[in-house]
């Protein structure tokens, strides 16, 4: 694919339409039936923030990793780009708190308001090493009420809760479908559409009596309190994802099916709050049997959408919507074969938005095709763990965070007994924008496209063909055997590939073994081309093989004892970004648990505090490259309590971490609180360096060093 698809490009400019599939050559993503429009790029009363790609940050789990965040009167008006009676909007409030938004239709408000919680939201994974506080976001849909048209302004207005508004999509609504004759209709044998009664013995009926037909759902809300079994032979069929709906976290849960199951046009939205991963709480847990189809659904607030195990063969998933699942979105569990997961809109999952893992047994001649993937907010867009001859294709993957890339074909089992990658696995014609993030586990980036022998060698054939790499704020390509034990990633082929902008490198090889790339064309690069440094050190070398045909990645990083951090020798991704945020951090002295790094944790209420009455006092971080930086920002608590004080200090920098000369001589700098406790201190220009270091002699507040945020900046 020699250029960036019609959905990659509109997803870029802060638009997602639907003419992706009206492309003259394959495009990446789904065609779907609404556009989205970003918050960031409309008009608005309130406070734009981000970009941010560290782990755990609101703006970091955000759709182009940017939103406007409201208080109260507030507002954010959308322009509509199509005719439309309906919007999902992606949105977050703080942990704890519930709330509306207004709803202005060309300056009018109307009856109708959207709701807005953090129940869903703010989930905890203690036992995924490296996972902090995630899935900040959720969504709220609204039936308008009224049509509008391309050029109407449909404005959101916060009321008493701060609420920050990602994303919002506009869609025209069909009118509720009609009943199908001959069907069994599930208010006959006495289902509750209005959401009070018990339902789930109608629909248990309702399928048994309709075994080779149709059960009818209704437009309606249904209540059901235990999960369906002994699902065969039949058609679950609903008016409309809008119009019929199921509350449950627990739809179907059986291990085998004879198959003929037909899942389609009704919503299912659950009660699942945390992640539970011994629960079924999922739409589909097991299996629905052999040529089974699951189309056109709504599936949101569940743990899993579908859970695939036992015999699922040439199941065909498409045309669904999965939405802020708390783990995956679909999990194929292994032994699928022929099964087909396409045009389908995954946004705010968990975990993997869709993942291939063979445990037990492999995954075969299996598919994801043409799927839109948005804010994974734990792993990766795709994933596929072990298999034979499977394939990837024309997907869009966007912002994915903290411990996934864009689309990964690993080796990892998690379990045994498990099926190694075999045969040829073909990842093609796919777009990944702003994909791949720090694994905190591992302190370094994981890659837009990730291949890794994590626990046993790679000896499929992989074969990455027609790729666009848009915005990745690290690495383009990885390979890597992320268990830690050096084994090879090999049999690899990359050609035809348009990176355009890497924060790092396009190639990140830290593993053995070897890939030929053909036709790979870079620009935008943030470091050098390569860094090719083995990990574990000592593991192996992995040869790249010119295949001819590439362009503007041909620079060697040459320091395997450091990583190249964003924007060193080009422009940086994130020109706004806080260098210092994360970094190590040392000290002279700190008091009790007022440690170094509280001051570049990101959180302006935690600081250092230094040995008390012992001036002078430093405090130093590494920002892992040497950058041109041009100021900081100097913070102590926002809070009243600290009033205000003086603290005198100078910075000094290095590059090497042993040498330090003075950048700014010593000074007084007053934190009033009336100003937020904040100072700004503007360095010279030319100034270059990798470690800053603070060395503080006074302080008329304390009488020790306090800082709650060192922030260092380009520009």
């Amino acid at each position: 694919m020699p250029l960036a698809c019609a959905a990659a490009v509109a997803l870029a400019a802060g638009m997602l339409g639907t003419t992706a599939a009206h492309s003259a050559v394959a495009a990446a993503g789904a065609d779907l039936p609404f556009t989205s429009v970003e918050a960031e790029s409309v008009s608005s009363t309130g406070t734009r923030i981000g970009p941010d790609h560290t782990q755990g940050t609101l703006a970091s789990e955000a759709s182009g990793r940017q939103a406007v965040r409201l208080t109260a009167g507030r507002r954010v008006e959308f322009t509509v780009p199509r005719a439309a009676n309906a919007v999902n909007v992606s949105y977050s409030v703080p942990d704890g708190q519930s709330g509306s938004l207004d709803v202005y239709v060309n300056g009018t408000k109307i009856a109708r308001t959207l709701p807005v919680t953090s129940k869903y939201s703010y989930v905890d994974t203690p036992w995924i090493a490296g996972a902090r506080t995630h899935h900040l976001f959720d969504n709220a849909r609204l039936l308008l009420g009224q049509n509008v048209q391309a050029g109407d302004k449909v404005a959101f207005q916060a009321t008493s809760t701060q609420v920050t508004v990602d994303v919002a999509d506009f869609e025209q609504v069909a009118a509720a479908g009609a009943r199908p004759a001959g069907s069994v209709s599930v208010t006959d044998r006495g289902a509750d559409p209005g959401g009070q009664g018990d339902s789930t013995q109608a629909f248990r009926d309702a399928i048994s009596a309709a075994r080779g037909g149709v059960v009818w759902i209704p437009p309606g809300d249904y209540r059901i309190t235990s999960s369906l079994s002994g699902v065969q032979n039949v058609t679950l069929q609903g008016a409309g994802s809008w119009y019929s709906v199921v509350r449950t976290s627990r739809f179907i849960d059986q291990t085998s099916s004879s198959g003929g199951v037909h899942l389609k046009d009704f919503a299912v939205i659950g009660e699942v709050t945390e992640r539970v991963d011994s629960n079924p709480d999922n739409f589909v847990n097991g299996s629905l049997g052999p040529g089974s189809s699951v189309s056109g659904m709504w599936l949101q607030h569940l743990k899993v959408g579908l859970w695939l195990t036992g015999n699922n063969d040439n199941l065909v998933v498409e045309n669904n919507r999965i939405l802020d699942t708390t783990a995956d979105g679909l999990n194929l569990n292994g032994n699928a074969r022929g099964v087909r997961v396409r045009n389908n809109f995954l946004r705010n999952n968990g975990d993997d938005a869709l993942a291939m893992w063979s445990l037990n047994a492999p995954d075969t001649d299996s598919s994801f095709e043409n799927n839109t993937i948005s804010q994974p907010n734990l792993a990766n867009g795709i994933a596929v763990y072990g298999g034979t001859d499977l394939a990837v294709r024309n997907n869009l993957v966007s912002d994915t965070n903290a411990l996934g890339s864009g689309i990964a074909i690993s080796n990892q089992k998690f379990l045994d007994p498990f099926s190694p990658l075999a045969g040829t696995i073909t990842v093609s014609g796919n777009t990944l924008v702003r994909t791949g993030a720090i694994n905190p586990n591992w302190n370094h980036p994981m890659g837009a496209l990730r291949v890794d022998s994590y626990d046993s060698a790679i000896e499929a054939t992989v074969d990455i063909t027609g790729t666009t790499i848009t915005d990745s704020p690290y690495s383009a390509f990885e390979f890597v055997s992320g268990g830690g034990r050096g084994y090879a990633t090999k049999n690899i082929r990359v050609d035809g590939a348009t990176v355009d902008r890497t924060g790092t490198v396009v190639v990140q090889a830290e593993s053995q073994g070897a890939a030929r790339f053909s036709n790979v064309k870079a620009t935008g690069v943030g470091s050098a081309g390569i860094y090719n440094c083995p990990y574990p050190a000592g593991s192996g070398t992995f040869t790249l093989t010119d295949g001819g045909g590439n362009s503007g990645w041909d620079s060697t990083w040459s320091d395997c004892s450091t990583w190249p951090q964003p924007g060193t020798g080009n422009p940086d991704p994130d020109p706004a970004r806080n260098l210092a945020k994360g970094r190590p951090a040392t000290a002279t002295g700190s008091q009790d648990v007022y440690t170094p790094a509280k001051a570049v944790d990101g959180d302006a209420n935690s600081y250092w505090e230094s040995t008390n009455n012992a001036f002078p006092q430093s405090w130093t971080t590494d920002l892992g490259s040497a950058f041109a930086t041009r100021r900081l920002v100097l913070k102590v608590p926002p809070a009243s309590a600290w009033q205000v004080r003086t603290q005198t200090l100078s910075v000094l920098g290095s590059t090497d971490g042993s040498a330090y000369s003075t950048v700014v001589a010593s000074k007084a700098y007053r934190f009033d609180p009336a100003t937020g406790n904040t100072v700004t201190v503007t360095l010279p220009a030319g100034t270059n360096l990798r470690y800053l270091r603070l060395q503080v002699t006074a302080n008329t507040g304390w009488p020790a060093a306090q800082l709650s945020e060192v922030e260092a900046y380009l520009s």
